[in-house]
């Protein structure tokens, strides 16, 4: 977790000093104040949304929505900030919502008393089958479901599980509501709701 902090700083400070971009010809300098202070707003806010947890037990569960033009920058860099635009644009419909799990004694929750299933098929599960207990619900009422997961494994250094789970077709100004109908850990069914939507950015 601290060099995933370190490396968003390390991008704010390069975009702080990144005074100017090129056009598609790559030789008309262009202004991209503008695009650096928009960018520099996100990173004060911690690139994230507010933090949203339940607790179940002994489990935490906390999802938070990240932008995604944090992982454009992280994947392209900051050399081309009209490139980054342009993806966004191509992408702005696409939600990646952070979501992890913890247990309050700091237990693996991959072990089989928590979730029923050997080590290696709660692997297996958390990698390939856990997107089918997630979808969201826009505030029009629409059911987006959940197009993929991304699971990070932590080879039991860290004291939690982290997924990224991946949406589509959502407007980047409409309020989604997270359900998560825990398969894994038997807890229920989770909802979570994000209130605070990022202000679509012009970059």
């Amino acid at each position: 977790m601290k060099d995933y902090r370190q490396s968003i700083l390390f991008i704010a400070s390069i975009l702080l000093f990144f005074s100017c971009g090129k056009d598609n010809k790559g030789n008309i300098p262009v202004d991209d104040g503008s695009i650096r202070y928009q960018l520099f707003q996100l990173e004060k806010k911690g690139w994230k949304s507010k933090l949203h947890s339940q607790k179940a037990d002994d489990i935490k569960f906390t999802a938070t929505e990240v932008p995604i033009q944090f992982y454009l920058l992280k994947d392209k860099g900051n050399h081309d900030l009209f490139e980054i635009d342009s993806l966004y644009q191509e992408n702005k419909t696409e939600r990646v919502i952070e979501f992890t799990y913890e247990q309050e004694d700091e237990e693996d929750l991959l072990k089989e008393q928590f979730t029923t299933l050997s080590y290696e098929e709660g692997v297996k599960y958390m990698s390939f089958a856990l997107d089918k207990d997630f979808y969201v619900v826009t505030s029009k009422k629409d059911t987006i479901k959940c197009t993929g997961v991304s699971y990070e494994r932590n080879f039991k250094i860290a004291p939690f599980q982290k997924v990224l789970l991946f949406f589509s077709g959502i407007d980047p100004e409409e309020k989604v509501q997270l359900i998560y109908n825990d398969k894994l850990f038997k807890k229920g069914t989770l909802k979570f709701q994000f209130k605070d939507t990022y202000t679509e950015i012009l970059l």
